[in-house]
Parts: structure tokens; C-alpha cells; sequence
């Protein structure tokens, strides 16, 4: 269990008589407390067959992802993913697909969903900002060591569809 205590009443969360750690119920008010995966999103940048990437600074500092974050509580997908790109690499992107979607399992603090989009370049110049130090592009054979194996998934996609040189 992540927590113990009830968001509502404040009384002892406990595991129910099957055991089920994803669904802590309160001892005092009988809250059933679900806990959901969070939301992520990432865009996916191509260019001449190499993918955009960005060097971590906090979480998984020194290694490379595709530009991502978690979609906020009243905000739409689409608009997270754009949102977190312009914060991240200073481009504004237009999204043209879903790619991909997949269980994140790397943080045993916070299962997510993550949903990959690809993406147009409509306006801006490349600067790391926000949770990165560095962005650059990078073809497959030539990839830095990645902070999210959902990632290496993806761009393993993208090589076998031929979008990755």
C-alpha cells in the first residue's frame, strides 16, 4: 500500500480480505480507495529519420527520453502533449496520430499510461528547457541510454516501421 490514511475521514486504510493492494479500504468510513494509474504523454519528432530526444535533469538525470509528462487533472490529452513539448524542447507542435499506448511499470511508486503521438514542428527554435538539459536528434543505431523502457519499445516500433533510421 501506498498510503495509510483515508483521504476523506483521515481513519486507518487497510488491505480488504483478498489482499488487493490497488483497493486500500478506510477501517473507520469504508472508503474504498482505488489507485489509478496516472496519466503520460510524449510526441514523437522525426526528422530525416531520426528521432528527437531529451537529456534528463532530476528523475533519471543523465538519460534520454522522448520529450513526455503527466496530463493534468482538467486537461485534455492532445493539449498535455503539446504543452509538455513546447516546455521541454521550446517547439510547438501540431499532433497528426496515437502511436502508441503502453503500461508504464519502471516506477514502482507510480504505474502510469503512457500515449506517444507523433508530431509536426510549427513554430520555434530547440532549447532543453523544463526537465531537460540537453535535446537532440538521434538515429536507432546511435541511441544514448534511455531512462524509460516503454521508450525503447516505442522507438524499436519505429525502427521496424522504417520511421526510424
Amino acid at each position: 500500500m501506498r498510503y495509510d490514511f483515508c483521504p476523506k475521514c483521515g481513519g486507518k486504510l487497510a488491505l480488504n480480505e483478498r489482499k488487493e493492494t490497488t483497493r486500500p479500504y478506510c477501517t473507520a468510513c469504508g472508503f474504498i480507495f482505488y489507485q489509478n494509474p496516472a496519466v503520460g504523454v510524449a510526441a514523437i519528432l522525426l526528422r530525416d529519420n531520426k528521432v528527437l530526444l531529451g537529456k534528463r535533469k532530476g528523475s533519471y538525470e543523465g538519460q534520454w527520453c522522448i520529450p513526455c509528462g503527466y496530463v493534468e487533472w482538467d486537461e485534455d490529452v492532445y493539449d498535455a502533449a503539446r504543452r509538455e513539448f513546447l516546455e521541454e524542447t521550446g517547439l510547438t507542435i501540431r499532433i497528426t496520430e496515437v502511436y502508441s499506448v503502453q503500461s508504464n511499470f519502471h516506477n514502482p511508486e507510480q504505474h502510469t499510461v503512457g500515449i506517444w503521438f507523433m508530431a509536426e514542428v510549427l513554430e520555434g527554435e530547440l532549447a532543453a528547457g523544463d526537465d531537460l538539459q540537453d535535446a537532440g536528434f538521434f538515429s536507432y543505431d546511435k541511441l544514448p541510454d534511455l531512462a524509460f523502457p516503454t521508450d525503447a519499445e516505442v522507438l524499436r516500433k519505429l525502427k521496424e516501421e522504417r520511421l526510424l533510421a
